[in-house]
């Protein structure tokens, strides 16, 4: 069973195309990354998606419903979209307990969110003087309430400090279970490397990459990077590699050989037979940003750039 689909998915702002007829299956259980930099309309898709706002073509299905009719699986999903907003005068518990009366859900949800997300002992605290991380624990919390099937998190460390990043994660990963789908939305390609199983890669609206992260990871390239004691060795240590037909590349000193990382030690056993000590010795294997970077063909800078030059028609993300 899917837990989402979009089938030639496309919505326009004006001149402006910023999801832009986009095909994928997302299955359901465990945590699904849906990545791309700063304005490639990420949060316009699952906006889309969840029936907040209309598509100009194409079509999809959240847990096997149309999105033409959200109101078939409102119920069943829970969204935290571009941060949580609560009433900073009330209480933790006072803003939950206004949710849940509006979804006609049991008082007893509350407290069994709450203890999901590690704020039990602060439910009378205002929400005023929780800290970021902690207001993106009751954001999350709020999503829960319906104990949802489907929870979609758009961006849900942005702005968290490493060590708030690192709790969302270990949150994330214990709410994704065999019943739950957990969607998370972000730029940032090194946290969803650490949590997901599955991947959606757009940039500007466009699809790049649906399928699971194992088999997009089996394209990334792996070097060992070599550098010479002395910079005068560097000469012989290129020939050295060249005799053996590694392919090479050489910048500043420093050698970039490729070569699996597991077989960095027979560098050194090479640089050792030539003669020559190595200040450096370092497997190295591409992450999922250099993947992307590499779908791409752009730094991630560049295509900030890029995108600002299309804004022209109004904001998207």
């Amino acid at each position: 069973m899917s837990s989402i689909t979009a089938d030639h998915l496309t919505r326009t702002f004006g001149d402006l195309t910023a999801v832009d007829d986009l095909t994928f299956d997302l299955p359901a259980g465990g945590i699904v990354g849906f990545v791309g930099p700063n304005g490639s309309g990420k949060s316009t898709t699952i906006r889309v998606l969840l029936g907040l706002i209309a598509a100009s073509d194409g079509t999809g299905t959240v847990l096997g419903e149309s999105i033409e009719h959200p109101e078939r699986f409102a119920h069943r999903v829970g969204a935290l979209i571009e941060g949580p907003t609560f009433v900073g005068s009330l209480t933790a518990w006072d803003n939950l307990r206004s949710l849940a009366a509006l979804r006609g859900l049991p008082k007893k949800r509350i407290r069994e969110v709450l203890d999901i997300v590690g704020l039990s002992g602060r439910e009378h605290d205002k929400a005023s003087t929780f800290s970021l991380g902690m207001k993106q624990r009751l954001g999350i919390a709020a999503a829960l309430l319906p104990d949802p099937e489907l929870l979609v998190l758009d961006e849900p460390t942005n702005g968290l400090d490493p060590a708030g990043i690192v709790e969302i994660r270990s949150l994330l990963k214990s709410l994704a279970d065999g019943r739950r789908t957990v969607v998370v939305s972000s730029h940032l390609m090194s946290e969803i490397q650490a949590i997901a199983d599955d991947l959606v890669v757009i940039r500007f609206g466009k699809l790049l990459y649906s399928g699971s992260l194992d088999g997009l990871m089996d394209d990334a390239v792996e070097r060992v990077i070599a550098e010479p004691e002395h910079r005068s060795d560097l000469a012989r240590l290129l020939n050295a590699i060249e005799a053996q037909g590694w392919s090479h590349g050489s910048t500043g000193g420093i050698v970039s050989i490729e070569l699996p990382a597991d077989r960095s030690a027979d560098v050194d056993r090479l640089a050792r037979t030539t003669g020559i000590n190595l200040r450096q010795l370092t497997p190295q294997r591409d992450n999922l940003e250099d993947l992307f970077l590499h779908l791409t063909g752009s730094s991630d800078a560049e295509l900030t750039a890029e995108r600002s030059d299309q804004r022209n028609s109004g904001a998207i993300s």
